[in-house]
């Protein structure tokens, strides 16, 4: 597995929720933008129900997780974030959801789209992947393929929106379990976690969050100089 891509001019990362995008592959989005590609965040929902504060609401959380991201995204170097809106918790890969998506692809035109892998549905014995995850990866994928590439698909956005056509040259899917690709980011690690403290609503300890990240090095890495990667399956596609 290698990192030898050519550098996108245009990025779209489609995530379910405000955090998403910092730690699945915050550092990727970094070095992207560090290197001049025009980034956008699609963010399906404004994580409304992230909360145990007894007196906290939905309509308040959306606005502080909103802003938490569109500062998250600033510190990576992202040009735009924007929200869908959808109910935090309760995404589901509808064809309401997969026309949004495709919406802003062929507004934004990118060449990379980035995404979670809709397959998993945990990680070993750790963790269980929330179904938003699982429900925006299958609806950007359907959205990349064939959706946004075939015209009489959402043939209104067309007609109605002057939006036509666009094809994904490749699929970006992280948290996945069969990566192809491991991209080096080590110098961008300390950037994401900079990111990372903008979600000041959803980490608690920032201190033991960034111990965690800069733990997290690849193991074929010597200890006294940590190389770091993070980890995609890409699919490119054969025109």
């Amino acid at each position: 597995m290698s990192d030898n891509h050519a550098q996108p001019k245009r990025v779209l990362g489609v995530f379910a929720h405000p955090d998403d995008p910092e730690f699945f592959c915050g550092a990727t989005f970094a070095r992207w933008a560090a290197d001049g590609a025009e980034i956008t965040f699609l963010l399906a929902t404004s994580g409304d129900k992230g909360s145990a504060e007894p007196d906290m609401t939905h309509e308040r959380l959306s606005a502080i997780r909103e802003e938490e991201e569109r500062n998250a995204a600033r510190v990576l170097g992202v040009n735009e974030v924007v929200f869908l809106r959808y109910p935090d918790g309760e995404l589901q890969p509808t064809l309401n959801l997969r026309r949004d998506i495709v919406r802003m692809i062929r507004l934004k035109q990118p060449e990379v789209l980035v995404t979670c892998d809709p397959t998993v549905f945990w990680w070993g014995d750790r963790a269980i992947n929330h179904p938003d995850h699982r429900a925006i990866g299958e609806a950007a994928l359907d959205a990349v393929y064939p959706t946004a590439r075939d015209r009489l698909n959402f043939i209104e956005l067309e007609r109605d929106e002057g939006l036509h056509p666009h094809k994904v040259k490749q699929l970006w899917i992280c948290g996945t379990q069969s990566p192809t690709v491991r991209m080096d980011v080590t110098a961008y690690l300390e950037q994401k976690i900079t990111a990372l403290r903008e979600h000041k609503s959803q980490i608690a300890d920032m201190e033991a969050m960034a111990e965690r990240q800069r733990s997290n090095r690849d193991p074929e890495s010597p200890v006294d100089y940590p190389r770091y990667v993070e980890s995609f399956r890409v699919i490119t596609f054969d025109r």
